[in-house]
């Protein structure tokens, strides 16, 4: 038997730019105890069962596999979200999505729209906040769409609805007083796909064409059928692209045309409202 000191110790994860984070939530989901036990803990012996656990799951994770996919699970925003390698891993910088969200429109009855929604973490984050808004969430991915509604399910959100549609195709004539997306927006031929946790997540969440834009750009010509006049369009993208997508925004004719910084500085959110 081991203490809990001593494992984090040998843990190895030297190729991890987070490796102290990861081998923590490792042995934490190992025991099925908080990441505050170990510290508080640091002597108390680890059983043979969950060493063995904590060696798998360092095992995969010295493969690159992301933690989210080894634990099944991500925060994001206040909730804790299942996760799967049929979507993306929520990021701290999608949260910005959720923050311009609340700004923007009142605690008041509105129609929202997550395009691509994955996990359902806007959706979900947004549904927490603003009881009295009525959210509809899409996906293409049937896999997808099932996660999205066992986390919805999972949380008691009720004012949101989880659909199968590629982008707009099955929101008939349905308007929203805001749609939001973080849609694909790599260029495909972007080194970092073969790189770190991204190798692991699923191309068709990542990857829009040869210039990145290609998702931006059909979203963008068909959000105005259906917004509401007035209605505003949210899109996150890479800190490379926001002069591209403020002029599509543009060119669309969208005003109040304006992006909106992350938390390192970067450029990632784009947005405008469709004239009254």
């Amino acid at each position: 038997m081991t203490i809990i000191a001593s494992l984090l110790r040998s843990a190895q994860l030297t190729d991890s730019p987070t490796a102290q984070l990861d081998a923590e939530l490792l042995l934490a989901a190992a025991l099925g105890r908080s990441r505050s036990y170990l510290r508080t803990w640091p002597e108390r012996i680890v059983e043979r069962d969950a060493a063995q656990r904590f060696e798998h799951y360092l095992q995969r994770r010295r493969g690159g596999e992301p933690v989210a996919y080894i634990l099944g699970q991500q925060g994001f925003w206040t909730l804790d979200l299942e996760v799967a390698p049929d979507t993306l891993i929520p990021r701290p910088e999608t949260e910005l999505l959720v923050e311009a969200a609340l700004a923007l429109l009142p605690a008041t009855p509105a129609k929202v729209l997550d395009l691509g929604t994955g996990t359902g973490a806007i959706a979900l984050a947004l549904a927490s906040e603003r009881p009295v808004w009525q959210l509809t969430a899409v996906d293409r991915v049937e896999a997808a769409v099932a996660l999205a509604e066992r986390n919805r399910q999972r949380l008691r959100l009720d004012n949101v609805q989880v659909l199968a549609s590629h982008w707009f195709d099955q929101l008939a004539d349905q308007h929203f007083a805001m749609i939001l997306s973080n849609p694909p927006y790599i260029c495909e031929h972007d080194p970092h796909l073969v790189r770190g946790d991204v190798r692991f997540e699923p191309s068709s969440a990542l990857v829009a064409g040869r210039d990145g834009l290609s998702d931006l750009r059909q979203i963008i010509e068909q959000a105005p059928q259906h917004l509401l006049p007035g209605g505003w369009l949210m899109l996150e993208h890479g800190y490379d692209q926001a002069a591209a997508v403020c002029a599509l925004l543009s060119e669309q004719g969208f005003v109040e045309v304006e992006n909106r910084v992350d938390l390192g500085g970067q450029p990632r959110v784009s947005l405008g409202r469709l004239p009254c």
